[in-house]
């Protein structure tokens, strides 16, 4: 259960959506749904969830230019999920620092 969540995203766009919408941004395993994802979320952090959205980022194009040449390749595609927290509730990425 504790693997469905990857990485807590910690950008300015996902700071601002904490401050004013209670909302919070994970990477999570491609394969998890949102009744997983709200459980792992509910166990680690001791929180209630009101909702979850997912979306999966495709992977990008990448070049790399090197002595021998071009490399071309590609990045993975990776599943976040956006989780919206009950009023009140909150969770303190920063913590444990």
């Amino acid at each position: 259960m504790n693997n469905v969540l990857i990485k807590p995203v910690v950008t300015e766009k996902s700071n601002e959506l904490q401050e004013n919408l209670n909302r919070y941004v994970f990477v999570v395993q491609k394969g998890a749904n949102k009744l997983q994802i709200k459980d792992a979320v509910e166990k680690m952090y001791g929180v209630t969830v009101d909702a979850v959205n997912t979306y999966i980022l495709p992977g990008k194009a990448k070049n790399r230019y090197t002595k021998s040449g071009v490399i071309e390749g590609r990045t993975s595609a990776y599943k976040k999920a956006v989780i919206t927290l009950a009023e009140g509730e909150e969770i303190d990425f920063y913590a444990n620092i």
